[in-house]
């Protein structure tokens, strides 16, 4: 959450795995992609468009 709160528009799953740091690979960011997805499900991110993640806005 801390990548999402210093970002100052949404994100994709690669953009979220350079920032933490993680070998860019396809199976990290399909990884990637995936946590994000069960966020947004859990109402924590929201997907503003297809593949762009950021947290809601209050």
């Amino acid at each position: 959450m801390a990548v999402f709160a210093a970002a100052d528009a949404p994100m994709r799953a690669r953009a979220v795995c350079e920032a933490m740091d993680v070998e860019l690979t396809p199976s990290n960011i399909n990884n990637a992609r995936l946590k994000l997805k069960r966020l947004v499900e859990r109402g924590i991110l929201v997907e503003t468009e297809h593949g762009l993640f950021t947290r809601p806005r209050p």
